[in-house]
């Protein structure tokens, strides 16, 4: 990719950002020109808005790596999941910060960003989003506050004879 290109992107990349259909209301990841579920799609020519994704979703079917494209054998086995947002669209994505084998669909999960590659020593560094689960809470488990250590406990002393 360019780097051109790269910078041109990065507004969309690093926020989820989509697009939403401003005649039918259906929203996009990624943003496109025109609606393809509107009736005539001349409907939503210059109708098309930009549209935040919360970056939550649950994933409704997953898979586990084994024989992983180039640049990911370091990280195998990992999971790569579907994960339905509250918006509409349907983002694949790398499974994050969990065990792959405890994955399970309807899992709550958020967008993360994280460095994918870099090109060249002196390139560019790619990021790109990833899914963390969330806790029954709605938080993720890298958020939540640690508990408090327990109080210090002191060693019983001696007993002392007084003879």
């Amino acid at each position: 990719m360019s780097i051109a290109r790269f910078w041109r992107e990065t507004p969309r990349r690093y926020n989820l950002g989509g697009s939403k259909c401003s005649t039918c209301g259906t929203v996009y990841f990624p943003p496109r020109a025109v609606c393809p579920e509107c009736t005539s799609h001349r409907q939503s020519i210059e109708k098309m808005m930009p549209f935040q994704l919360s970056g939550e979703g649950e994933v409704i079917s997953y898979t586990i790596v084994h024989d992983a494209a180039e640049g990911f054998e370091m990280q195998v086995p990992y999971a790569l999941g579907l994960v339905r947002t509250p918006e509409g669209p349907i983002l694949t994505g790398q499974i994050v910060d969990i065990e792959p084998t405890v994955v399970t669909i309807g899992l709550k999960v958020r967008a993360t960003f994280r460095k994918l590659r870099e090109e060249g020593a002196a390139g560019v560094i790619h990021y790109g989003y990833k899914f963390t689960p969330l806790d029954e809470s709605g938080v993720l488990p890298s958020a939540r506050t640690p508990p408090a250590p327990a109080p210090a406990r002191n060693p019983p002393s001696p007993e002392r004879n007084s003879t």
